[in-house]
């Protein structure tokens, strides 16, 4: 008669705000350093292309007006002619026209610049390993300097997060500490709460002070319709029983005051169902009872018995163990009662066997008319829509009872006919 499931886990807003700055911050600042570094390497292409254009342009120039020019290699640059004797490197032979970076010459990084030239080709080289390790120092210093800041980004959006949802949190933990057995709750904001969180706690105040007033008028009118419907119930059951204690009666008439009486005390169990109810579960352990199980269980067949009258059934009571719990003894006595009794009406001749099982669990196969599966369903059906079944006070309000206490009720298809199971121990 229940349905579980897990509750999926929640992040808090704090926490989805926090990760949603920290992730936008750190995308900001991966993009805003890999920008760098490409402009980096295009700035870095244009200056070695208008510095190696420069030196070819100043060779090619000072050649042409003087014969007698000749290039002098310096520490890090070094032209190649192929006109001249001199021997161009492996590495440099087979490179096309332009400038190429990062080429590798006697175990240096070089910047080379090919140019056809009238009657030849020449070939420029810039070594730039030093300036590529100060290159390299300058992007770990620059990927510190931006961890720093993004570390330190984060630290700041923590504070202003924090700040920005304190409010909220301490409006929900106000929210989370209301009991409804508790009039005049009230939830508080925070001076620096923003006119949203005013509105919403001023809309939950009125909801709160609304449920009070309709809770006292549900307590006043179940203390009232309790103790006026108690009242002449009480008057009709005393009635009926003096009425039976009379000798002479005609069958008729003791048959009629038997029913009176029986619909008398029904009326008087369902009042107190009604009013269990209307109770918080966690108030009813001070009206509990401890008694055992196992010697209720028998006195409740016998109070059904009459029942069989006109049918061709028995009431077999399997061995019962022993089975001491602690509840309302009234209630048990009428979910049990009910139950019986709904299996001996879908019942019309057979065996109906009561069992007791461990943990408090009550078991009723009736012979009944082997429901299938579909008529299981439409049971439960009825008792989600408060449906009556039969006499007695029907399945809707036992199955509710069952829910409200933490009970648990259900029905399973037998060898032939229905099994109904009734745990008596409160679910965790």
């Amino acid at each position: 008669m229940e349905k579980t499931g897990r509750k999926p886990a929640r992040s808090s807003l704090q926490r989805r705000i926090l990760v949603g700055l920290i992730a936008y911050t750190t995308l900001l600042s991966t993009a805003v350093v890999v920008q760098g570094f490409i402009v980096n390497d295009h700035a870095e292409h244009l200056v070695w292309t208008s510095l190696l254009d420069a030196e070819l342009d100043h060779f090619v120039e000072r050649s042409r007006t003087d014969a007698n020019y000749r290039w002098t290699d310096t520490k890090s640059l070094s032209l190649y002619d192929s006109t001249a004797p001199r021997e161009i490197p492996s590495s440099l032979r087979n490179l096309a026209p332009g400038v190429h970076d990062g080429v590798m010459l006697d175990g240096s990084e070089q910047v080379v610049m090919v140019r056809n030239v009238p009657g030849g080709r020449l070939t420029l080289a810039l070594d730039i390993t030093d300036m590529e390790h100060n290159e390299l120092d300058m992007a770990l210093t620059v990927a510190a300097a931006a961890a720093a800041t993004l570390l330190l980004l984060t630290l700041m959006i923590g504070w202003g997060v924090r700040r920005l949802v304190r409010p909220l949190v301490k409006m929900a933990q106000g929210i989370g500490s209301l009991r409804p057995d508790q009039p005049g709750q009230r939830i508080e904001v925070l001076d620096a709460a923003s006119s949203e969180l005013v509105v919403i706690a001023e809309a939950v105040n009125d909801y709160v002070e609304r449920n009070d007033r309709f809770v006292e008028r549900e307590r006043v009118f179940i203390n009232s319709a309790s103790h006026e419907l108690r009242t002449p119930v009480a008057v009709i059951a005393g009635a009926a029983e003096l009425a039976l204690g009379q000798a002479g009666l005609p069958a008729g008439v003791r048959q009629q005051l038997d029913r009176i009486q029986r619909t008398a005390r029904d009326v008087e169990q369902l009042i107190s169902l009604l009013l269990i109810l209307a109770k918080d579960p966690k108030r009813l352990g001070a009206s509990a009872d401890e008694f055992a199980l196992d010697h209720l269980l028998p006195e409740i067949v016998e109070d059904h018995r009459h029942l069989t009258r006109d049918k061709d059934l028995t009431l077999t009571i399997a061995p019962l163990p022993r089975c001491d719990i602690v509840a309302p003894l009234q209630i048990v006595q009428a979910a049990i009662g009910n139950l019986l009794r709904n299996a001996i009406e879908n019942s019309d001749r057979g065996e109906i066997t009561i069992r007791l099982e461990p943990a408090a669990t009550v078991v009723i196969e009736d012979p009944g008319h082997g429901m299938t599966p579909e008529e299981i369903s439409a049971i439960y059906a009825r008792v989600a829509r408060g449906g009556r079944e039969g006499g007695g006070i029907g399945l809707d309000l036992i199955s509710r009872l069952c829910a409200h206490l933490g009970w648990s009720l259900s029905f399973d298809a037998a060898q032939r006919g229905t099994r109904t199971t009734l745990v008596l121990t409160p679910r965790n």
